[in-house]
C-alpha cells in the first residue's frame, strides 16, 4: 500500500533512538522529510547520519528540553520553518517513569505538557498547511495496572485525554489527532532490555503473558504510526490503538 507520504513533512520528538528512531525511518522510507528532536547535545550525529543513508527523505535534527516551554515552543517554530510547513507530528518523548514527586513532575512536564505545548505551534502550521497528523505515543499502562503504582500511567491517561479533545477541537481544520499505546516493546537500549538484565524472572513472566511468546519490537510500533500519521487513515481520528500482541486481556469495544 503506498500510504502516499512521500514529500510531506513531519517533527518526532525523542527521535534519536528506540521506537522514536524507528518512526522516524519508517517515515523517511516512506519518502517523509523528517526533523528528529532531542534533548541530548552531542547525540543526533549517529541517528541523522542513519537516515541520511536512506536516500530518500531529507532528515533534520535539533536539540531542545520538552520541559522548557518557551525554548521548546521556539525549536518547533523553527522546525516548522526549515521543513517548509508542517503535514506529521509525532510525540513521542517521555520523562519515563518515577515514584518519587520530581518523577511526577517529569512526567507532567514531558508527556503531558510536551504534547499541550506542542499544540501551540503544530496545530497553526498544520492549519497553513490544509491539514494534518498528529500522533501521540501512550502506554497500556495508561489503561490498565501495569508496572507498579509509578507515575508513568496516570500521566499518560491524562495525555491520552487531552489528544481526545484536541481531536474534537481540531477536526474542521483537517486535522487528525491519534494516540498508540504499545505494550512491552524491547529495543536495544530500551527498559525492557534492562529489565531482562536486571530481573530475568520479571522478564520471562511478562514474556509468558504475550499470546505470540515474545515482546513487540520498535518497528512493528513505527508501522502503526506511520499508518496513522497518513492519509490512507483519513478517516480515523480521536482514536487509541492499543499495539500490544494481546498482551491486555480487556475486552476492547
Amino acid at each position: 500500500m503506498d500510504l502516499q507520504l512521500s514529500g510531506r513533512t513531519a517533527i518526532v520528538t525523542g527521535g534519536r533512538r528506540g521506537i522514536g528512531l524507528a518512526i522516524a525511518r519508517r517515515l523517511v522510507e516512506e519518502g517523509c522529510h523528517v526533523s528528529i528532536l532531542s534533548r541530548e547535545s552531542n547525540a543526533l550525529a549517529e541517528p541523522l547520519a542513519l537516515l541520511a543513508d536512506l536516500g530518500l527523505g531529507k532528515a533534520f535534527g535539533a536539540t531542545v528540553d520538552l520541559t522548557d516551554g518557551d525554548a521548546y515552543r521556539s525549536c518547533l517554530e523553527g522546525e516548522v520553518a526549515r521543513l517548509g510547513g508542517l503535514d506529521i507530528f509525532v510525540h513521542n518523548a517521555s520523562g519515563a517513569a518515577g515514584f518519587d514527586e520530581a518523577g511526577w513532575q517529569r512526567n507532567l512536564q514531558t508527556d503531558i505538557f510536551g504534547l499541550t505545548r506542542a499544540a501551540d505551534v503544530v496545530v497553526p502550521a498544520m492549519r497553513a498547511s490544509g491539514g494534518g497528523s498528529i500522533v501521540a505515543l501512550s502506554s497500556i499502562a495508561a489503561q490498565e495496572e501495569f508496572s507498579n503504582s509509578n507515575s508513568f500511567g496516570p500521566m499518560k491517561a491524562a495525555m491520552t485525554v487531552f489528544a481526545n479533545n484536541l481531536a474534537q477541537r481540531v477536526a474542521a481544520d483537517g486535522i487528525r489527532v491519534n494516540i498508540v499505546s504499545p505494550g512491552p516493546v524491547e529495543y536495544a537500549g530500551g527498559s525492557w532490555e534492562r529489565v531482562r538484565r536486571a530481573d530475568p524472572e520479571r522478564f520471562a513472566s511478562i514474556v509468558a503473558r504475550m499470546p505470540y511468546g515474545r515482546m513487540g519490537t520498535e518497528d512493528e510500533i513505527a508501522d502503526v504510526v506511520a499508518f496513522l500519521a497518513s492519509p490512507r487513515s483519513s478517516l480515523v481520528t480521536s482514536t487509541n490503538l492499543v499495539a500490544d500482541g494481546g498482551y491486555t486481556k480487556r475486552y476492547k469495544f
